[in-house]
């Protein structure tokens, strides 16, 4: 419930537990060098100073800007990135603040509300010159070495569906649920639709009409058309649901709140599957665990917002950065939408994973990331990262064996033949 928090406060409790965190690996990175706050920096003097990275960018966009489009005949221009070359860093904890320098830290990588360690020293112009930086990298891995099992079982990933869009292609989902059923194919892909254990559905499961979601209410005669998406989609879950578990996430497009984290699709949306013990209604970010394999995942907000403020080659690196910064989002509440806590921060990763999964994705992309033994508080660390694509526009789901984490798509897309 809100009561009027600000939005500071989620800040001070993440630099506060964070800088706990980083504090503990110092001694064991250089522990000759003093820890000092902003406050203490001294004129060339080296030092290691922890706080929070705020990026100033000039093409950021601005409320008031927004304003401005509706007193001008001009329309902005919108961007899909709003990097540029002027951007710079600025490291903040309690006592103040101080402008980053050097090559160390790229504002093309970091983004606003990274908590880091930074070497380095004053410099006559005020700047602290960055000689080397350590991140908090990830935490402690439960049951590290997967033990080599002697049976296959798979989870089935799936975002995007959009069930009511224009996009979405009724008969093509029926053809995932048929498979992941066992209804579709021969005897071979039967045993191997038997080995299915879960499913996965990772946010924008339907898509409402903005015409009907405007906050106006709905006359009768539009009513059927704004239930209509939910209703068949609880017709494809019910089926799912009676063969096998089921977590449904809710996506940027669904029916829920819109600021991160997102609260479950609620189980009237859904009266014939929500009563099969195998659904679950689950938050976005979303944890579970399934023979041990620890599973973390969004449905995609948080490596969208990185796109947008950062660069990297791929959305794969996106996801490595956050598991390295041991923070899901760090752009909220600065760019992304969250929920003003008070005492704590829900989006730092307190457990390493085995499998970090981003939903509405463009395209399929999967990695190793594996931690370097030997960096600092690394213990060899190995996570599954995957970018989950978005079902309508490209008919493919992941499915992923729990046995040795190898992944690979299953391919449902409609094809005719002139």
């Amino acid at each position: 419930m809100y009561k009027g928090q600000q939005y500071s406060q989620i800040y001070f409790a993440r630099l506060h537990l964070m800088r706990s965190i980083i504090y503990s690996l110092i001694p064991n990175w250089k522990s000759h060098i003093p820890v000092c706050t902003v406050l203490e920096l001294e004129k060339d003097k080296e030092c290691i100073v922890v706080g929070t990275v705020y990026k100033h960018m000039k093409l950021k966009p601005c409320i008031l800007d927004e304003y401005s489009k509706d007193r001008t005949t001009a329309p902005l221009v919108k961007h899909q990135n709003f990097m540029h070359p002027d951007d710079y860093l600025v490291l903040e904890d309690e006592s103040g603040r101080v402008k980053l320098g050097g090559k160390v830290m790229l504002p093309s990588v970091y983004v606003t509300g990274v908590v880091v360690a930074m070497h380095g020293k004053e410099t006559s112009a005020g700047e602290f010159l960055v000689l080397d930086v350590m991140e908090a990298g990830l935490p402690r891995q439960i049951d590290q070495s997967i033990k080599s099992r002697g049976e296959d079982k798979y989870v089935i990933f799936v975002s995007g569906v959009s069930v009511g869009s224009s996009k979405s292609d009724p008969l093509q989902f029926q053809l995932l649920v048929d498979h992941i059923t066992g209804c579709l194919g021969d005897e071979q892909e039967q045993r191997y639709a038997a080995d299915i254990v879960h499913v996965v559905i990772a946010g924008n499961s339907v898509e409402i009409s903005q015409d009907l979601s405007n906050g106006q209410a709905v006359s009768p005669n539009n009513q059927s058309r704004l239930s209509e998406p939910v209703k068949e989609l609880d017709i494809f879950l019910t089926e799912i649901a009676a063969s096998v578990s089921l977590d449904i996430m809710p996506g940027p497009d669904d029916p829920a709140n819109f600021a991160l984290p997102q609260q479950p699709l609620h189980r009237c949306l859904f009266p014939s599957s929500s009563s099969y013990s195998t659904f679950r209604s689950c938050s976005n970010p979303h944890s579970f665990e399934i023979d041990k394999i620890r599973f973390i995942g969004t449905s995609g907000q948080n490596i969208e917002d990185l796109e947008k403020y950062s660069d990297a080659k791929d959305r794969l690196e996106f996801m490595e950065r956050t598991l390295r910064w041991r923070h899901l989002a760090p752009t909220t509440p600065n760019t992304l939408g969250c929920y003003p806590y008070t005492d704590r921060d829900p989006f730092i990763i307190e457990s390493c994973p085995h499998v970090y999964f981003a939903g509405n994705q463009d395209f399929y992309g999967t990695r190793l990331f594996t931690v370097i033994t030997g960096n600092i508080g690394s213990e060899g660390q190995q996570v599954r990262v995957i970018c989950i694509p978005k079902f309508c526009e490209t008919g493919l789901a992941v499915v992923l064996n729990l046995r040795n984490l190898v992944c690979h798509t299953l391919n449902v897309s409609m094809q005719l033949n002139s």
